[in-house]
């Protein structure tokens, strides 16, 4: 049975706590490897070795730096295929998927390579007298992430390349559902120069998250995962006095107005809603159709439906891979299997007639969801499509306005001046126009409003550079000593 073990001061490093947890192939049910579940010794020992590893990394030059990120970049494009194939082992995710989730991820590390000119400040030159005014960006120091199991591969690269370009290190917390693409990644930095010590993986359960929000020299988190823990991150984090960004679930709802193109539109929601199986926080999972064409599109997404190739990835064609793990599996398997029973009408049941083995379900539709339903208000976080019917633009808008999540939604329309209004008016931080899952690219930065994140920050891009760094601002002046005076009055600028 192969162990997977921490990643501390560039080398493995077996678990001492005789703890461990399983990992199991989503797509036969079998349990695949063990994974060592940390103890709070040994989270201390790698946050010791990240604090000892920071002075040395912080001095280093920033050309260096970005150097370090230019050859991680080539090694994680060279491995794609290795870091997608460890996806589907132990995710399941079919490797084109695999493949799109490493290539997102690796755009972050492209950004990062920017870092000398990122990290530049501002100058004022005689601001007062002889005075000069410069502001500089330094790095915070010990830094941990705390991934989910849904994109093992991108999510941590989300993280970690912004902030060891700034001159952070870095203490990383997969999920334990699906590690070893932590591991890889950890040995490709070290490839690429990283020194030993800034980048360290622990794995574990509760007992590492906690001590990690706990620890006293561990200055910032960044989380991803679902709202009720992305919560508990935030207050935990900042009750210790730490700089935390944790981004928690979703209810994406996709808005069709009557006028959009219905072929696009049902193209479009069928592979934002079933693709990943539908275990990504940016999914479509409501769809809001205006009444008047509310039959027709869900005609097309039914017959849409039935073309969808659900199986392992290991077998070429597939589309959709199994979810992550039985009790997963079961729980969006209830919500398919109540939803008659709350007033909606289950179009295609995505839970009958499944493989024998392995957490497969197929792609669900259900018709007429409300809010006030399970099937309409949860994040299902799975192959289960919702469909509410609207009145109309102002209705459609009403319904996302008050969701209590606020992560992604979507407008398919072809009435710009429609698209430029709920720009405008949606309480939602992530807006697709004609656009289904409206992640943003790199340069830009990734995160929702209301219960979808907690802190004041996104993630990466240019918000992550703030995040991963504080500001400090100097003022300078080089007198001649024949024009010193004493002057007891507050310093003014003129």
């Amino acid at each position: 049975m192969n162990r997977i073990s921490h990643w501390i001061d560039g080398k493995v490093v077996l678990g001492e706590s005789g703890r461990s947890g399983v990992v199991f192939d989503p797509a036969t049910g079998q349990h695949q490897a063990s994974v060592d579940f940390a103890s709070i010794a040994e989270v201390d020992h790698a946050v010791a070795v990240a604090k000892a590893a920071f002075p040395a990394w912080r001095a280093t030059n920033l050309s260096r730096r970005a150097e370090v990120m230019f050859r991680m970049r080539e090694l994680v494009d060279a491995n794609r295929k290795e870091i997608a194939t460890l996806l589907t082992k132990e995710h399941g995710k079919v490797l084109g998927d695999a493949l799109g989730e490493v290539a997102r991820g690796l755009e972050n590390i492209e950004f990062a390579c920017g870092i000398p000119n990122l990290l530049k400040g501002g100058y004022s030159e005689q601001a007062s007298s002889g005075v000069d005014v410069y502001s500089i960006k330094q790095p915070l120091g010990v830094v941990a992430g705390i991934t989910p199991f849904n994109f093992p591969a991108m999510v941590p690269m989300w993280m970690f390349a912004n902030a060891l370009a700034c001159g952070n290190t870095f203490v990383l917390k997969p999920s334990e559902k699906d590690p070893s693409a932590s591991m890889f990644i950890a040995e490709l930095l070290k490839q690429a120069g990283l020194p030993d010590g800034t980048f360290n993986v622990v794995h574990g359960d509760k007992t590492a998250v906690d001590r990690l929000l706990e620890h006293p020299d561990i200055q910032a988190i960044s989380f991803v995962g679902s709202t009720p823990i992305a919560k508990y991150i935030y207050e935990t984090g900042t009750k210790n006095g730490k700089r935390v960004q944790a981004l928690g679930g979703a209810k994406n709802h996709m808005l069709v107005l009557p006028d959009a193109d219905l072929d696009m539109a049902a193209d479009a929601v069928v592979s934002a809603a079933y693709g990943s199986a539908g275990e990504r926080c940016m999914a479509i999972s409501v769809v809001l159709a205006s009444e008047a064409i509310a039959d027709d599109l869900v005609g097309k997404i039914k017959d849409r439906i039935p073309g969808i190739k659900v199986g392992p990835a290991s077998e070429d064609g597939n589309e959709m891979g199994p979810l992550i793990t039985a009790e997963h599996r079961d729980k969006v398997k209830g919500y398919v299997e109540a939803a008659a029973g709350e007033g909606a009408t289950v179009v295609v049941d995505g839970t009958t007639d499944l493989p024998s083995e392995g957490f497969f379900l197929k792609p669900s539709l259900i018709d007429h969801a409300k809010p006030g339903m399970k099937c309409y208000d949860d994040e299902i976080f799975g192959p289960v499509l919702t469909v509410t019917r609207v009145h109309g633009y102002d209705d459609g808008l009403a319904l996302i306005n008050a969701n209590q999540f606020g992560n992604g939604t979507a407008i398919f329309t072809r009435d710009g001046g429609a698209a430029r209004q709920f720009e405008f008016d949606v309480q939602v931080g992530m807006v697709g126009i004609n656009v289904p899952i409206p992640v943003p690219v790199s340069y830009y930065s990734f995160g929702g409003w209301k219960a979808s994140l907690f802190g004041d920050t996104h993630m990466y891009g240019p918000e992550g550079i703030n995040f991963y760094t504080r500001s400090k601002v100097v003022t300078s002046r080089w007198p001649d000593p024949r024009t010193s005076t004493i002057d007891l009055g507050f310093p003014q600028n003129r």
